[in-house]
Protein backbone atom coordinates (compact mmCIF):
# COMPACT_ATOMS: atom_id res chain seq x y z
CA UNK A 1 0.00 0.00 0.00
CA UNK A 2 1.40 3.37 -0.97
CA UNK A 3 2.42 5.99 1.57
CA UNK A 4 -0.06 8.43 0.01
CA UNK A 5 -2.83 6.06 1.06
CA UNK A 6 -1.49 4.82 4.40
CA UNK A 7 -1.12 8.20 6.06
CA UNK A 8 -4.64 9.48 5.22
CA UNK A 9 -6.04 6.08 6.20
CA UNK A 10 -4.33 6.23 9.61
CA UNK A 11 -5.59 9.76 10.21
CA UNK A 12 -9.05 8.73 9.03
CA UNK A 13 -9.25 5.70 11.32
CA UNK A 14 -7.90 7.68 14.27
CA UNK A 15 -10.37 10.51 13.72
CA UNK A 16 -13.33 8.15 13.40
CA UNK A 17 -12.26 6.30 16.54
CA UNK A 18 -12.02 9.52 18.55
CA UNK A 19 -15.40 10.78 17.35
CA UNK A 20 -17.07 7.42 18.02
CA UNK A 21 -15.52 7.43 21.48
CA UNK A 22 -16.96 10.86 22.18
CA UNK A 23 -20.36 9.69 20.99
CA UNK A 24 -20.19 6.64 23.25
CA UNK A 25 -19.19 8.87 26.17
CA UNK A 26 -22.25 11.03 25.59
CA UNK A 27 -24.48 7.92 25.57
CA UNK A 28 -22.97 6.94 28.92
CA UNK A 29 -23.65 10.46 30.20
CA UNK A 30 -27.23 10.16 28.90
CA UNK A 31 -27.82 7.01 30.94
CA UNK A 32 -26.27 8.71 33.99
CA UNK A 33 -28.45 11.83 33.60
CA UNK A 34 -31.62 9.79 33.05
CA UNK A 35 -30.88 7.94 36.29
CA UNK A 36 -30.51 11.24 38.15
CA UNK A 37 -33.74 12.60 36.66
CA UNK A 38 -35.62 9.44 37.57
CA UNK A 39 -34.34 9.73 41.14
CA UNK A 40 -35.42 13.39 41.32
CA UNK A 41 -38.87 12.55 39.93
CA UNK A 42 -39.24 9.83 42.54
CA UNK A 43 -38.27 12.25 45.30
CA UNK A 44 -40.67 14.93 44.03
CA UNK A 45 -43.66 12.57 43.88
CA UNK A 46 -43.01 10.79 47.19
CA UNK A 47 -45.52 11.00 50.03
CA UNK A 48 -45.34 14.38 51.80
CA UNK A 49 -43.89 14.63 55.30
CA UNK A 50 -43.83 17.25 58.04
CA UNK A 51 -41.50 20.20 57.66
CA UNK A 52 -38.04 19.08 58.86
CA UNK A 53 -36.52 20.93 61.79
CA UNK A 54 -33.18 21.49 60.09
CA UNK A 55 -33.60 21.24 56.32
CA UNK A 56 -30.45 20.67 54.27
CA UNK A 57 -30.22 22.30 50.80
CA UNK A 58 -28.71 19.16 49.30
CA UNK A 59 -30.26 16.26 51.18
CA UNK A 60 -33.74 17.83 51.35
CA UNK A 61 -33.95 19.44 47.93
CA UNK A 62 -37.33 18.53 46.37
CA UNK A 63 -38.50 16.96 49.66
CA UNK A 64 -42.34 16.75 49.60
CA UNK A 65 -43.90 18.40 52.65
CA UNK A 66 -47.40 19.21 53.93
CA UNK A 67 -47.85 22.25 56.16
CA UNK A 68 -50.86 24.12 57.55
CA UNK A 69 -50.72 27.81 58.37
CA UNK A 70 -51.78 31.30 57.48
CA UNK A 71 -50.28 33.50 54.76
CA UNK A 72 -48.93 36.98 55.26
CA UNK A 73 -50.76 39.83 53.57
CA UNK A 74 -47.48 41.10 52.11
CA UNK A 75 -46.58 39.33 48.89
CA UNK A 76 -43.39 39.54 46.84
CA UNK A 77 -43.64 39.44 43.06
CA UNK A 78 -40.99 37.70 40.96
CA UNK A 79 -41.11 38.51 37.24
CA UNK A 80 -41.30 35.36 35.10
CA UNK A 81 -42.56 34.30 31.69
CA UNK A 82 -44.50 31.18 30.78
CA UNK A 83 -44.65 29.65 27.32
CA UNK A 84 -47.98 30.24 25.56
CA UNK A 85 -49.09 32.41 28.48
CA UNK A 86 -46.74 35.37 28.57
CA UNK A 87 -45.30 37.51 31.30
CA UNK A 88 -46.42 37.30 34.88
CA UNK A 89 -45.29 36.96 38.45
CA UNK A 90 -44.54 34.26 40.95
CA UNK A 91 -46.19 35.19 44.23
CA UNK A 92 -44.03 34.68 47.31
CA UNK A 93 -45.66 35.01 50.72
CA UNK A 94 -44.74 34.08 54.26
CA UNK A 95 -46.48 31.00 55.67
CA UNK A 96 -46.90 31.08 59.44
CA UNK A 97 -47.54 27.69 61.02
CA UNK A 98 -47.79 29.07 64.52
CA UNK A 99 -44.38 27.77 65.47
CA UNK A 100 -42.44 28.53 62.31
CA UNK A 101 -42.50 31.06 59.50
CA UNK A 102 -41.24 30.03 56.04
CA UNK A 103 -41.40 31.27 52.46
CA UNK A 104 -44.17 29.98 50.20
CA UNK A 105 -44.06 30.15 46.40
CA UNK A 106 -47.82 30.23 45.77
CA UNK A 107 -47.68 30.12 41.96
CA UNK A 108 -48.23 32.29 38.90
CA UNK A 109 -50.48 35.20 37.96
CA UNK A 110 -50.46 37.24 34.75
CA UNK A 111 -49.18 40.78 34.61
CA UNK A 112 -51.98 43.17 35.49
CA UNK A 113 -53.70 40.81 37.90
CA UNK A 114 -53.79 41.49 41.62
CA UNK A 115 -54.70 38.57 43.86
CA UNK A 116 -54.19 39.05 47.61
CA UNK A 117 -53.14 36.19 49.83
CA UNK A 118 -56.14 34.24 51.14
CA UNK A 119 -57.28 34.86 54.67
CA UNK A 120 -57.50 31.99 57.11
CA UNK A 121 -55.60 28.76 57.39
CA UNK A 122 -54.54 26.77 54.31
CA UNK A 123 -52.91 23.40 53.96
CA UNK A 124 -50.02 23.48 51.53
CA UNK A 125 -48.65 20.40 49.82
CA UNK A 126 -45.42 21.15 48.00
CA UNK A 127 -41.69 20.63 47.79
CA UNK A 128 -38.74 22.24 49.50
CA UNK A 129 -36.51 23.97 47.03
CA UNK A 130 -33.51 26.26 46.92
CA UNK A 131 -33.95 27.80 43.45
CA UNK A 132 -30.97 29.19 41.58
CA UNK A 133 -32.61 31.83 39.39
CA UNK A 134 -29.82 34.37 39.27
CA UNK A 135 -27.52 34.60 36.25
CA UNK A 136 -24.75 37.09 35.57
CA UNK A 137 -27.21 39.12 33.48
CA UNK A 138 -30.03 39.09 36.06
CA UNK A 139 -30.82 42.60 37.36
CA UNK A 140 -30.75 43.32 41.07
CA UNK A 141 -34.08 42.99 42.82
CA UNK A 142 -36.02 46.23 43.31
CA UNK A 143 -37.11 45.62 46.89
CA UNK A 144 -38.78 49.02 47.50
CA UNK A 145 -40.73 48.70 44.23
CA UNK A 146 -41.52 45.00 44.88
CA UNK A 147 -40.10 43.97 41.53
CA UNK A 148 -38.01 40.83 41.95
CA UNK A 149 -36.03 39.18 39.19
CA UNK A 150 -34.74 36.17 41.13
CA UNK A 151 -35.94 34.18 44.12
CA UNK A 152 -33.05 35.12 46.40
CA UNK A 153 -34.12 33.15 49.45
CA UNK A 154 -31.92 34.93 51.99
CA UNK A 155 -33.06 38.37 50.83
CA UNK A 156 -36.73 37.34 50.67
CA UNK A 157 -36.53 35.78 54.13
CA UNK A 158 -35.13 39.03 55.52
CA UNK A 159 -37.88 41.11 53.90
CA UNK A 160 -40.74 38.83 55.02
CA UNK A 161 -39.23 37.87 58.38
CA UNK A 162 -39.05 34.11 57.74
CA UNK A 163 -36.59 31.29 57.87
CA UNK A 164 -34.45 31.03 54.70
CA UNK A 165 -36.56 28.07 53.61
CA UNK A 166 -38.95 27.93 50.66
CA UNK A 167 -41.86 25.63 49.83
CA UNK A 168 -42.96 25.50 46.20
CA UNK A 169 -46.71 24.90 46.31
CA UNK A 170 -48.09 21.93 44.44
CA UNK A 171 -51.58 22.03 45.91
CA UNK A 172 -53.45 24.26 48.34
CA UNK A 173 -56.51 23.34 50.37
CA UNK A 174 -58.76 25.20 50.00
CA UNK A 175 -57.54 26.01 46.47
CA UNK A 176 -56.43 29.57 45.74
CA UNK A 177 -58.53 30.96 42.92
CA UNK A 178 -56.67 32.77 40.14
CA UNK A 179 -53.20 31.54 41.08
CA UNK A 180 -51.65 28.71 39.06
CA UNK A 181 -49.15 26.65 41.08
CA UNK A 182 -45.80 26.08 39.38
CA UNK A 183 -44.62 22.92 41.16
CA UNK A 184 -41.04 21.76 40.90
CA UNK A 185 -40.24 19.25 38.16
CA UNK A 186 -37.29 18.15 36.05
CA UNK A 187 -38.13 20.10 32.91
CA UNK A 188 -35.65 22.83 33.79
CA UNK A 189 -32.77 20.38 34.20
CA UNK A 190 -30.87 20.17 30.89
CA UNK A 191 -30.39 16.77 29.29
CA UNK A 192 -28.87 17.27 25.84
CA UNK A 193 -26.57 14.25 25.84
CA UNK A 194 -28.52 12.41 23.12
CA UNK A 195 -28.19 15.40 20.79
CA UNK A 196 -24.48 15.58 21.55
CA UNK A 197 -24.09 11.85 20.86
CA UNK A 198 -25.88 12.18 17.52
CA UNK A 199 -23.61 15.10 16.63
CA UNK A 200 -20.42 13.12 17.39
CA UNK A 201 -21.63 10.03 15.51
CA UNK A 202 -22.61 12.22 12.54
CA UNK A 203 -19.16 13.81 12.53
CA UNK A 204 -17.62 10.33 12.62
CA UNK A 205 -19.62 9.37 9.53
CA UNK A 206 -18.63 12.60 7.77
CA UNK A 207 -14.97 12.09 8.73
CA UNK A 208 -15.08 8.53 7.36
CA UNK A 209 -16.71 9.68 4.13
CA UNK A 210 -14.20 12.50 3.68
CA UNK A 211 -11.31 10.12 4.34
CA UNK A 212 -12.66 7.67 1.77
CA UNK A 213 -13.15 10.44 -0.78
CA UNK A 214 -9.64 11.78 -0.16
CA UNK A 215 -8.05 8.35 -0.62
CA UNK A 216 -10.13 7.64 -3.72
CA UNK A 217 -9.12 10.93 -5.33
CA UNK A 218 -5.49 10.36 -4.42
CA UNK A 219 -5.47 6.89 -5.99
CA UNK A 220 -7.30 8.16 -9.05
CA UNK A 221 -4.77 10.99 -9.48
CA UNK A 222 -1.91 8.50 -9.07
CA UNK A 223 -3.35 6.24 -11.74
CA UNK A 224 -3.74 9.18 -14.10
CA UNK A 225 -0.17 10.24 -13.56
CA UNK A 226 1.09 6.71 -14.21
CA UNK A 227 -0.58 6.41 -17.60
Amino acid sequence: MRKSVVIPLIFGIAGVAVLLGLGKWQLDRLAWKEGILADIEARISAAPVALPDDADPEADRYLPVRVTGGMSARTLRVLVSRKQVGAGYRLISALDTGTRRVLLDRGFIKVGEDIPAPAGAVTVTGNLHWPDDRLSSTPENDVPGNMWFARDIAQMAEVLGTEPLMIIARELSPPEQGVTPLPVDTRGIPNDHLNYAITWFSLAAIWAAMTGAFIWRGRRAAKGAGQ
